[in-house]
């Protein structure tokens, strides 16, 4: 709560309108159970549903999510590909940006392989799986899905 209690505060917010909207993301992003607990205290995965929410707070057109997939379990990975999927659903843009690219592929709309700060390929996801260049420079020839 405290993580987007300061994020909504300068915002001019009543007390009201701040609480509501915290109940409404931490039952968005199933983490109403976190509400007390202090951001060391949390997994990698409540971390990045934390760090979701606090970027919702504002309620953005567009959000970017860094290296969202890092450190996390597959378990957290699979609840973090939902969220991303809903918030996809409402109209929200994300633009993420990680080295798993095939948790990252599955919930892409469009993909770019990016290799020492030039555009290797882009596209969908089979796109990306298919190019050759993509496989020799950053995939690797045996890439699946």
């Amino acid at each position: 709560e405290e993580n987007v209690r300061i994020v909504l505060e300068p915002l001019g917010l009543t007390t009201n309108e701040i609480s509501n909207r915290i109940d409404e993301l931490l039952a968005d992003l199933n983490i109403e159970h976190l509400r007390d607990n202090k951001g060391h205290a949390l997994s990698g995965g409540e971390r990045r549903r934390v760090e979701i929410m606090r970027a919702l707070a504002t309620r953005p057109q567009f959000i970017l999510l860094d290296e969202p997939f890092a450190g996390i379990d597959p378990l957290a990975v699979s609840e973090l590909q939902k969220i991303i999927y809903g918030l996809k659903d409402r109209g929200l843009g994300i633009l993420i940006s990680d080295h798993n690219v095939r948790e990252t592929l599955q919930v892409c709309d469009f993909a770019y392989i990016v290799n020492n700060g030039s555009i290797l390929t882009s596209g969908v996801a089979i796109d990306i799986i298919e190019s050759q260049i993509a496989r020799k420079m950053y995939l690797g020839e045996n890439f699946s899905m």
